[in-house]
């Protein structure tokens, strides 16, 4: 099969038979043999009822119905699972995404060489308040990820080669990370398209302004598992091993202090009497909790079932 076309979904009972009709109509045109997975996230409106009608016309459908609202990345994940084209394309619902790109990406796929080729709506219909963070959030992704040619993480409008999807997890609000989640597991052959931006036709949009929030969040934990995630002693062992050095010096330095004074005949005081001693010590204990809790996370990776699990490019 030459195209699996994704699509999660959350009550656009609207805007999916137009949907799928454009889709079929570009796929015959370029002769594509595809399937089409609809992902029903929980929707609440007739979204899963129109599906079943679509599907029941046209064999290319497939759907799968969520019992509850759970998220854009566990419907994706789901039809990653159950993809079978050699390249495979996700879209949004809302038609904002136009098919049209489909054989363009299909292309740079199966010609150019790309594992991922990600969607860049260059010019889009989106007020400033949603714009303006989505440029700060972009700019913030591409020097975390190290991905640079990337200006759209987010863009819904993405072709992988099977192989990627079937080697990535996409989990919690993962999907907006997905081009370095796949970078993390090998695939970096990472590809940009200009994409149009079509305004939203029919109902609202989904998300609202925590989502920003939730990614900058989602980012310090993907950076963090992909460095540290296999070697966690390496980040809280060291930086608990500094700040209990710094807490021993200036411990040692205000007991010298004291001692010093004692020396040189001034008045007594107890050390404790010294903000700078409570602080000291606050580091050491900092300081070992740290050691510890990366000695803990050791001990977990290494009971850990997938401790020795890596991706095999070829063999022979």
């Amino acid at each position: 099969m030459d195209i699996s076309v994704i699509v999660p979904l959350y009550n656009e009972a609207e805007s999916l038979p137009e949907l799928t009709a454009w889709i079929e109509r570009v796929m015959k045109e370029h002769d594509f043999t595809y399937e089409v997975i609809l992902v029903d996230d929980g929707s609440t409106d007739d979204s899963w009822r129109v599906i079943r009608e679509l599907a029941a016309n046209n064999p290319a459908l497939r759907g799968v119905s969520f019992r509850r609202n759970y998220g854009k990345s566990p419907a994706l994940n789901t039809g990653f699972s159950l993809a079978t084209g050699d390249v495979v394309i996700t879209m949004d619902a809302d038609l904002q995404d136009s098919p049209d790109e489909i054989p363009e990406l299909y292309r740079m796929i199966m010609r150019d060489g790309y594992d991922l080729v990600s969607g860049w709506k260059k010019k889009r219909y989106d007020p400033l308040s949603k714009t303006i963070p989505t440029k700060l959030f972009n700019a913030t992704a591409r020097k975390v990820s190290g991905i640079h040619n990337l200006h759209d993480f987010n863009c819904g409008l993405k072709a992988y080669r099977l192989d990627v999807v079937k080697h990535i997890e996409v989990y919690g609000d993962m999907h907006r990370y997905i081009p370095y989640l796949a970078k993390n597991a090998g695939f970096d052959r990472i590809g940009e398209k200009v994409v149009q931006h079509r305004a939203r036709k029919y109902g609202s949009t989904k998300f609202g302004l925590d989502r920003f929030v939730n990614g900058y969040l989602d980012l310090a934990t993907l950076w963090f598992t992909g460095k540290f995630g296999a070697k966690p002693m390496h980040f809280f062992g060291l930086l608990g091993s500094l700040m209990f050095i710094i807490g021993f010096i200036a411990v040692m330095v205000v007991g010298f202090g004291k001692l010093w004074n004692m020396y040189h005949g001034h008045e007594y005081t107890l050390v404790t009497n010294s903000p700078y001693f409570f602080l000291a010590l606050t580091m050491m204990l900092l300081g070992t909790m740290l050691f510890l809790t990366g000695f803990i996370g050791e001990l977990i990776v290494r009971n850990s079932p997938t401790r020795n699990h890596y991706e095999i490019k070829e063999q022979i």
